[in-house]
């Protein structure tokens, strides 16, 4: 797909509206290890990935985002890199990469990989010099810090940030290692022949670089100036507002007081140097017109974004931002119980429509990736008979507003959460892992506790979108002709992307409409301003889409049973002349002329009155 350029439009705020190929385009995300496995070892390949491309142009998106496909013990299933050039032996080799690129490039597609740089793993040759002594040229590759000391002597972390993946190791728990229960959960791992602490925001195995070395950042766009002359057109970049931290590494504030360790995130998160480093990297990407999203958690700042994605910024195209999906994580962590509200959603999803269109950013728009559950079991109803409905009505609020769609794998046919049958032994995952051993070592007895997990991770663990890839009725769903590495969901034979593919009623072939709809009308549908029509009604999200050249109006209903919305005046008289374009119910017609609608349970549609329509 050749580069459109860049013009510029006039936004309701009277500010230029930048149109690029990028926001034009939509991305689909594929989890390597539960795609498709081409060669019988339980493990998705790239090969198998190509076997699949003509599968994923038919859905219609112009780019393939690969989860970390390189060389990685999988401690964190490739976030942890040992080897930025090679590719994880299971997955395939860099020549397997290469007809990748070429595959997609045939099709008219694009490659984005996985840019993990805010840390290593400790296999990393880079790490492996940098523990072997304190004088070794790449121990400032990485954050050392000597321990402090308590008032009773006992040596403690240099400062008191918690781990994302706090937990004890498993080998900690089974030989009953008390010592590193006084560490358990912190951020700062000790190194018993150096005396010191490394950084770990994640994993112990995952050790973080150390960006204030130029040296660190020369090798990591080295990288980045590799991949894209084999002609990778562009990144995703993982955890990236960590890459900047305050180097005075201050104690975080007491949030949680039922813990000793605390969520440093003000401390690590958009650091002092942050967008020196982006605009380093930008400047790179912009020589090759390469496409660029970075993940930023722990920042809900409108204006501190903008500094990322403004136009005129030269950093990055885009970010994911995590207020949507942590709507449901509880006052004590994710794995805490959590609902969420209609009035929080309406409020995150108009802060930032409004706030990017107005001031020239631009919108990542996902609900499910590698990292969250699966939208049907989390946002609506995973029930058999609810679950086509409740997909089509999710692609709807999604699909159409203003920014790059994201679909992860699966999310194409309404793939739910893994059955609530699972027990601890059915999971994968290092953050779920990690979790149990903590609380079935500090609570052994605490049944009540232990089942409340369980259900806590039916709901929310990463487990839950790395489940195979659901291609057909026969064994193991046609992922592989072994046991996969992780198990298939019981469902698999009446949900399968070969049912899908020849039902035009199905999600995939909704979710193929809503793609069609975004290229064939994106004055309205990709560039129009955004507004949020109702705000104060609970159960129905209503918005609009607007340009010169027309209105969309997209209504969804996000209840399991009947809702009655009155229809603003206005917006009646905006969309009169137009008609009813998609709809996750078969019928031709809706009256937008009454004052008063009823809409079925999870009821979505897009009203479209616009040129050439």
């Amino acid at each position: 797909m050749a580069s459109v350029g860049a013009t510029l439009e006039r936004t309701r705020a009277g500010q230029p509206s930048v149109k690029s190929w990028w926001k034009e385009s939509s991305v689909y995300q594929i989890y390597p290890a539960s795609f498709k496995d081409s060669n019988g070892d339980g493990i998705g390949d790239i090969p198998g990935i190509i076997s699949k491309l003509d599968y994923i142009q038919r859905l219609g998106v112009d780019i393939v985002w690969l989860n970390p496909v390189f060389e990685s013990p999988q401690v964190d299933m490739g976030y942890d890199i040992s080897d930025y050039y090679g590719i994880h032996p299971p997955y395939g080799t860099v020549q397997d990469v290469e007809e990748l690129i070429q595959k997609l490039h045939e099709r008219n597609m694009k490659l984005l990989m996985d840019l993990v740089v805010n840390h290593t793993s400790d296999q990393h040759q880079w790490f492996c010099d940098s523990r072997s002594s304190i004088d070794n040229p790449f121990r400032d590759w990485y954050i050392w810090r000597k321990p402090r000391f308590g008032v009773d002597g006992k040596r403690q972390p240099p400062n008191n940030w918690m781990s994302y993946f706090g937990g004890k190791p498993l080998s900690n728990v089974l030989n009953n290692d008390e010592e590193t229960d006084v560490e358990l959960g912190s951020a700062w791992e000790y190194d018993e022949a150096s005396g010191e602490y490394y950084l770990h925001i994640f994993a112990k195995e995952q050790p973080d670089l150390n960006w204030e070395n130029p040296e660190v950042r020369s090798a990591v766009h080295q990288i980045i100036r590799y991949w894209l002359d084999k002609g990778v057109d562009g990144f995703r970049m993982d955890v990236i507002n960590f890459i900047s931290k305050d180097p005075s590494f201050p104690d975080a504030p007491i949030t949680n007081p039922a813990s000793e360790w605390q969520n440093g995130g003000r401390y690590f998160s958009c650091g002092p140097k942050l967008h020196d480093y982006l605009q380093e990297i930008g400047s790179i990407l912009k020589d090759y017109d390469a496409f660029s999203v970075g993940e930023m958690p722990e920042v809900s700042d409108v204006q501190e974004i903008l500094k990322a994605v403004g136009h005129d910024r030269g950093e990055l195209n885009m970010i994911f931002h995590f207020e949507i999906v942590q709507l449901d994580h509880g006052a004590e962590g994710k794995f805490t119980s959590g609902q969420w509200k209609m009035q929080d959603l309406k409020a995150i999803v108009s802060k930032w429509q409004t706030s990017m269109h107005e001031n020239n950013g631009w919108n990542a728009l996902y609900l499910e990736n590698h990292d969250q559950p699966r939208t049907v079991s989390r946002f609506a109803s995973d029930k058999f008979e609810d679950r086509t409905r409740s997909a089509k009505m999710l692609a709807t609020f999604m699909g159409f507003q203003s920014g790059t769609v994201f679909i992860y794998q699966g999310q194409e046919l309404g793939m739910p959460n893994v059955p609530t049958s699972w027990t601890i032994e059915e999971y994968r995952d290092i953050e779920t892992l990690n979790h149990w051993q903590e609380i079935t070592h500090k609570h052994p007895d605490d049944r009540a506790l232990h089942s409340v997990s369980l259900a806590e991770y039916q709901m929310k663990s990463r487990d839950n979108a790395r489940t195979p890839m659901q291609w057909d009725a026969s064994s193991h769903a046609g992922f592989s002709a072994a046991k996969p590495w992780i198990s298939v969901h019981d469902d698999f034979k009446a949900w399968n992307a070969a049912i899908q593919v020849d039902d035009e009623e199905s999600v995939y072939h909704y979710w193929s409409n809503v793609l069609r709809l975004r290229k064939r009308f994106p004055e309205v549908l990709v560039y129009g301003s955004f507004e949020l029509i109702s705000p104060e009604h609970p159960d129905v999200f209503a918005y609009t889409r607007t340009s010169e050249t027309g209105c969309a109006l997209a209504v969804i209903n996000f209840r399991a049973s009947e809702i009655s919305w009155s229809v603003p005046e206005p917006i009646r008289e905006r969309v009169s002349s137009g008609k009813m374009v998609l709809s996750n119910y078969q019928q031709e017609t809706r009256s937008m002329l009454d004052s008063v609608i009823t809409l079925a349970p999870f009821e979505a549609f897009l009203w479209l009155a616009t040129d050439g329509l």
